[in-house]
């Protein structure tokens, strides 16, 4: 055999095996990860590890019945999720309490007040980016349980109670103990951001009906090692705990009637410093300092309301933005959370 057929050989099986390497992957070795399911595993759980809804699951995988899978089944889990921050969830927020049409000479500052809520959180509840152009017609999105349309009568204000600001105190708190609403302290006494009050301070409260001292019954730990957080139902708190002894606790939301928070015993599974989370009737960008402690249950920051000690959920427990911030930096993964009625 010659060198030259030799060479003819080799040059041809050389462009063969370069052709071959040339040759473009499987779209699907590319693009499709293979999920087992583990036991206790749902979909819902599933998406959150892959950044995917529930709904993109079952359609990838052809479920009909989203609520049964195996353990040991293989799930295709499919890439390109169009926005990776973003959950499905409906339990974060109820559906806003009013949707209020913009009027000839309202401001976002106007309607912020009128609704006892700040700028800051109507623009963030409504995907505002510049506070300053809103226009005639536009739809809001208010998560508020009162509406103040004017300040208190005179003789409701002559007849109030008087309260002075203690260290710690909260205007939900406050309003709470003297059963009235956040809105009505709000406008009785001119105050444009209710998260800033100061000790000390002398506020105004028209047709108080409660005492002036804070409430005194907490909630008991049900574990005297390590930490828990427990939630209170009754009283909507929520507590820390570190090996029985209270180091915080605060006024929050939790879910409707028609949607209550989930009682029992659970552990933090998943944490998300923010995640953008959207249901049919809402879309809220950057929901801060998540915890998920069952299935879409979570306990996080709030933004679109000041309704603390109101149920406003669809099951998830809301914090005023500044103490789910302590809470997540307090807790971690595994921490134990009771919620009770």
């Amino acid at each position: 055999m010659s060198r030259k057929f030799i060479r003819r050989m080799f040059d041809g099986l050389l462009a063969i095996v370069i052709v071959i390497a040339l040759l473009p992957m499987p779209l699907a070795a590319q693009e499709t990860t293979i999920h087992i399911v583990q036991p206790g595993e749902t979909l819902f759980r599933i998406g959150l590890q892959y950044n995917l809804s529930t709904d993109a699951l079952v359609a990838a995988n052809g479920l009909t019945n989203r609520n049964q899978i195996f353990s040991g089944q293989q799930l295709i889990i499919p890439s390109g999720n169009p926005d990776e921050t973003a959950i499905a969830n409906p339990l974060v927020a109820s559906a806003p309490t009013t949707i209020h049409t913009i009027q000839p000479g309202e401001t976002l500052g106007s309607i912020a007040r009128r609704y006892g809520l700040t700028i800051d959180q109507l623009a963030r509840s409504n995907n505002i980016d510049n506070p300053n152009e809103i226009y005639f017609g536009q739809q809001l999105n208010i998560w508020s349980s009162v509406e103040n349309n004017t300040v208190a009568p005179n003789d409701s204000v002559a007849s109030a109670a008087t309260y002075v600001v203690q260290r710690g105190d909260t205007l939900g708190e406050i309003a709470r103990n003297h059963g009235v609403s956040v809105a009505t302290i709000l406008a009785a006494n001119t105050i444009d951001d209710p998260n800033r009050v100061l000790v000390g301070q002398v506020l105004t409260i028209p047709g108080s009906t409660g005492s002036s001292a804070p409430t005194t019954n907490v909630a008991a730990p049900t574990i005297m090692q390590g930490k828990q957080i427990v939630v209170d139902l009754s009283d909507s708190r929520i507590y820390a705990y570190e090996n029985g002894q209270l180091l915080r606790n605060v006024l929050v939301s939790t879910g409707l009637p028609q949607t209550p928070t989930v009682v029992g015993d659970f552990n933090i599974y998943f944490r998300y410093e923010s995640q953008t989370m959207y249901g049919d009737d809402f879309y809220l960008p950057d929901v801060p300092y998540v915890m998920y402690f069952f299935e879409g249950y979570a306990i996080h920051g709030t933004y679109w309301h000041n309704n603390f000690g109101t149920p406003m959920s669809h099951g998830c427990v809301n914090l005023p933005t500044p103490e789910a911030e302590w809470f997540f930096r307090w807790a971690e993964l595994g921490t134990p959370v009771h919620v009770q009625v």
